[in-house]
């Protein structure tokens, strides 16, 4: 008997959709991004499509508010098994994972899935935040925390705002919007200095060869905006670089913290002073 071919899942937010898709097609990106005089109705308005936004943030944050200090790992989803980083991004995940760390990732197969892999194997959370494109992207078996995002944009504000550093394998454009997007943010002040970490000297190198010859030499950037990345070969290099980061701010958290507690102090000492140089009762 021949064996009938599997349907590829398309996914629709918490729907999951087999063959067929029913409807107009494509993604709601593709439908957000329209022009409007392609509307035809009020499920085709912004007003509608403001309300779902704001619903997968809300549930985006209701699922991720507990998670604790994680890092986001990207990189190809067209990295297969034996692939040499495929193996270095399962084993940094359980070197993060053994530091205290949960693992993000986009969820979906390559160095995604090995990410994932390396962090369930090691025994710590695994999250994966896939989002709906016109081709399969299902969430890979690896992930413990699985969420399905209709927007690019809502879904990248989960991998930064719950992140304490970013890994960065090689991959696409997709990987490359990521890593811009974060050097971007860091660099305009719009999330706090975090480490960036480019996986991969090899595939990398020319990449940042460029950015010193073009970008750096005409003074479109500073030099110290090559301080926001490590690039490394190395999996414990990479783990340490997320580790420190994170220890150092939790060290400036405690001193702001104690200076908060003594200037509250030094604030309630000085009010007791003025009241008993009036001869009122403390």
């Amino acid at each position: 008997m021949v064996r009938r071919k599997k349907e590829p899942e398309q996914r629709r937010g918490a729907v999951v959709v087999r063959g067929q898709r029913p409807g107009t097609g494509g993604t709601e990106d593709q439908q957000l991004l329209r022009s409007p005089h392609l509307e035809t109705g009020f499920r085709d308005t912004d007003t509608w499509r403001t309300l779902r936004i704001m619903g997968e943030f809300v549930e985006g944050f209701d699922a991720l508010a507990e998670v604790g200090p994680a890092v986001s790992i990207f990189g190809s989803a067209r990295v297969g098994r034996r692939n040499r980083y495929y193996g270095a991004a399962r084993r940094l995940a359980g070197a993060l994972v053994r530091e205290g760390f949960a693992i993000i990732t986009g969820g979906g197969p390559g160095i995604m899935e090995a990410a994932n892999r390396g962090a369930k194997e090691a025994g710590g959370l695994s999250i994966g935040a896939n989002i709906q494109l016109p081709f399969e992207q299902g969430l890979n078996e690896y992930v413990d925390l699985g969420m399905e995002f209709r927007y690019f944009f809502v879904r990248k504000t989960m991998f930064v705002k719950y992140a304490e550093g970013f890994v960065i394998f090689p991959g696409g454009f997709g990987t490359l919007d990521e890593l811009f997007e974060a050097l971007t943010l860091i660099q305009t002040g719009k999330v706090k200095h975090f480490p960036v970490v480019l996986y991969g000297k090899e595939y990398w190198e020319g990449m940042m060869r460029w950015i010193r010859e073009k970008p750096l030499y005409e003074e479109k950037i500073s030099p110290a905006d090559l301080d926001l990345l490590t690039l490394t070969d190395d999996v414990d290099e990479a783990c340490e670089a997320i580790k420190v980061h994170h220890l150092s701010r939790g060290q400036e958290h405690k001193e702001a913290a104690s200076v908060r507690a003594t200037a509250k102090a030094v604030k309630k000492a000085e009010a007791g002073t003025r009241r008993k140089t009036r001869g009122e009762e403390p």
